[in-house]
């Protein structure tokens, strides 16, 4: 169509995929069984760490806790097996603790065992404003924070910012989630 045929074109450019992998300038991960097998520059340096920070270990230790682990991977597994790829946004974790808003497109090979062998590609959602995210950037920080279990006046201090701005955040979650409570908060966030 364009007058050279693949092997021109590869032979053209001598493409070396694994480098165009690592150093792509966005997040990517391939699991198999939600271990880490390959992981990229740009991945790692969003989750705060190094490529051999990651490659081998359980993608469990970049969630909240165990059970939103747990959680994530069973909506995420039935969606998946429906549709073969996801978009997500949700709190995950550096690896020094933070929490942090992160978009997650994801895609399997195997449908019949959607987290066989999966690929993964992470954006950080931590300095962009409104955009597709139902959330501003400060509610975001603020539902981190009270996610990571601070209180009102901790996520004030936290983010220099006055308890009453907290407050006023925190009654933005409530409503825009439909919910009563701090807790009821935190686990409609995490379900996301």
């Amino acid at each position: 169509m364009f007058g050279w045929n693949e092997e021109d074109q590869v032979a053209q450019y001598d493409i070396d995929y694994r480098a165009a992998f690592e150093d792509a300038p966005i997040g990517q991960i391939i699991q198999r069984n939600r271990r880490i097998v390959a992981c990229n520059h740009a991945f790692a340096k969003i989750f705060g760490g190094t490529i051999e920070d990651f490659v081998g270990t359980s993608s469990e230790r970049l969630y909240p806790t165990q059970t939103d682990f747990a959680g994530t991977g069973e909506r995420i597994g039935r969606l998946l097996d429906e549709n073969l790829t996801i978009l997500d946004d949700r709190v995950m974790r550096r690896l020094n603790g933070e929490l942090f808003w992160v978009r997650v497109r994801g895609y399997t090979y195997t449908p019949r065992n959607p987290h066989e062998h999966t690929l993964w590609i992470f954006s950080d959602l931590t300095h962009v404003r409104q955009q597709a995210s139902s959330l501003t950037p400060r509610e975001r920080d603020v539902a981190a924070l009270l996610i990571d279990g601070l209180t009102g006046k901790e996520v004030a201090r936290a983010l220099d910012i006055s308890p009453r701005t907290v407050d006023i955040y925190k009654t933005r979650l409530l409503r825009k989630y439909d919910v009563a409570s701090t807790p009821e908060l935190v686990q409609r966030l995490l379900a996301r």
